[in-house]
């Protein structure tokens, strides 16, 4: 068993500096277009010798005579007509029994072969098995070169059909039929209302998750909202006058960026089911994101409308303009005292990662409150209000609380217990996965840590957290020996906090009915290639 308690930490700058620079493969060869004319084979490699690895291996297979061969068979090629598929038939070959094929424009292409020899890995090339590669290389431009396509045009076996369209499954009666398109990476947890996450493999792939990919979690359909018309209401102190704020109202407020994680409360949900069932998504390690966001901060805009801190409890409530079909709203709340802190740093935001708000992330306006449980993030806002109460939204009152192993959905009693605002810490294993089967010499295992309440992970080497600060997660990676003659190996991961706060080793203490808050120890078992 490996016990990970010390690993190397990239840290923000590092992620910020280090340049993607994967190395080339250049190869000079006659494509259909062209007339069969002499050319120089050339092979040229460049950038950090960790990812030349994969382009060697395709070097070497790539030789003259490929090219040669590659010549011969586009010429024959261009002399047949083109095999049609439809998208069904692509998306039955999704797996090597099946053989992996994958489309680009209205090509399509049998890549079983290279899976293996994909520079980023298997895994990476395996999520656009049976579909498009165009997100993905929406993700990683480096892809869209010449040369990476003279690569891909020797798998293609034939083309799209030009009457194979993708039918729509939505009606216009359906609430969810204006939802935006998502990427295809995300894995759902379920489609009306849309849930989904990152796969482990990409999740910790970048300090800044790309917005794409980010974690969606959504209780009711999306609005599509014009950001000409939106107005956000935020209700004024007794005596006093509401505001309405359009978004250039809100622009004129002090523009406040900060680097955010959000996690679901449900995050790791599914390893509580395996313990015992619980009710609620299955979701597993990537219901967790970080952001980089951009806004109005609330103690701010709270100011403005006359609002000030008392010494009697107060609540400051927010409403979303998603809604069900009875008008219902989505709305949570947090303590006034944390919004009205500016050490707190809450956001009404406009901005992820440089860009406006995606629909699905609360386009144009969410809040954001670093360190507390992703429930209080109100995406879509439309209203901000300061109460005695605490919201009286069921996901507020009825939801998002823990409690102990003991309780059953008999003898639950959710006013007994408090609503989830800062989360315990966390961790998990990204990669590789459980189940993979690893080399005999040695892995490399990467995953994240985070804590809430704005407490930073220690115990970890790089880059150091702001004290009581420590919004954002830390992804850490560690190359370690595999014992020799082991067949199989459990590797294990726990974080622990500059409060001391550390994991439990088991689900068992935590279990709860509704699967919220499960931050044990994070477990997988890898098999070893003899």
């Amino acid at each position: 068993m490996l016990l990970l308690r010390k690993v190397v930490l990239p840290g923000i700058q590092q992620a910020c500096r280090l340049k993607s620079t994967p190395s080339r493969l250049c190869i000079q060869a006659c494509s259909t277009n062209d007339s069969f004319q002499p050319q120089h084979h050339i092979l040229a490699f460049s950038g950090d010798h960790s990812s030349t690895k994969g382009w060697r291996v395709m070097g070497t297979l790539l030789g003259l005579g490929a090219v040669l061969a590659y010549h011969d068979y586009q010429c024959k090629a261009a002399q047949e007509p083109p095999r049609i598929y439809t998208r069904e038939e692509v998306r039955s070959h999704s797996s090597p029994e099946t053989g992996i094929w994958v489309t680009l424009g209205s090509e399509v292409f049998d890549v079983t072969e290279f899976v293996d020899l994909h520079p980023g890995g298997p895994s990476k090339l395996m999520l656009a098995a049976g579909g498009p590669l165009e997100p993905f290389w929406a993700l990683y431009a480096v892809h869209d070169q010449p040369h990476v396509r003279e690569i891909l045009a020797q798998y293609k076996i034939g083309e799209l059909s030009p009457e194979d369209k993708a039918p729509s499954t939505l009606k216009t009666s359906d609430p969810y039929a204006n939802d935006p398109i998502r990427h295809p990476a995300l894995k759902v947890n379920s489609q009306r209302p849309f849930n989904a996450e990152p796969p482990p493999e990409l999740l910790t792939e970048n300090y800044i998750t790309p917005n794409p990919i980010f974690f969606t979690r959504n209780h009711l359909p999306v609005p599509n909202l014009d950001p000409d018309t939106y107005r956000l209401h935020v209700v004024g102190p007794p005596g006093g006058q509401s505001l309405y704020l359009s978004l250039d109202d809100l622009y004129q407020f002090p523009k406040h960026e900060i680097t955010v994680t959000l996690q679901c409360a449900g995050n790791r949900r599914s390893e509580m089911t395996r313990f015992k069932e619980v009710r609620g998504l299955e979701w597993n390690t990537g219901a967790i994101s970080t952001a980089r966001w951009a806004g109005a901060r609330l103690c701010d805009v709270l100011a403005q409308a006359g609002h000030q801190l008392s010494e009697a409890e107060a609540h400051v409530c927010f409403e979303g303009l998603d809604s069900d079909p009875t008008g219902t709203a989505y709305g949570a709340s947090i303590p006034l005292a944390r919004a009205m802190d500016p050490e707190a740093e809450v956001l009404l935001a406009y901005e992820m990662n440089g860009q406006p708000l995606p629909r699905d992330h609360g386009f144009p306006v969410r809040v954001v409150v670093p360190g507390v449980v992703g429930a209080r993030h109100v995406k879509w806002l439309g209203k901000v209000s300061v109460e005695p109460e605490e919201s009286h939204s069921h996901w507020q009152r009825r939801d998002y609380k823990g409690f102990s192993p003991s309780v059953d959905w008999d003898t639950v009693d959710f006013d007994s217990a408090p609503s989830i605002q800062e989360l315990p810490v966390q961790s998990a294993i990204t990669q590789p996965k459980d189940g993979e089967t690893i080399e005999s010499r040695e892995v490399t295992i990467k995953g994240y840590a985070w804590s809430g309440g704005g407490r930073a992970v220690v115990r970890l080497d790089g880059e150091e957290q702001r004290p009581r600060k420590a919004w954002a997660w830390r992804l850490w990676q560690l190359q370690a020996p595999v014992p020799a003659g082991k067949k199989e190996l459990n590797i294990i991961c726990k974080a622990v906090d500059d409060s001391y706060n550390v994991q439990p080793d088991t689900v068992a203490p935590i279990w709860n009915l509704r699967g919220v808050l499960s931050n044990a120890w994070h477990r997988i078992h890898v098999h070893v290639a003899p």
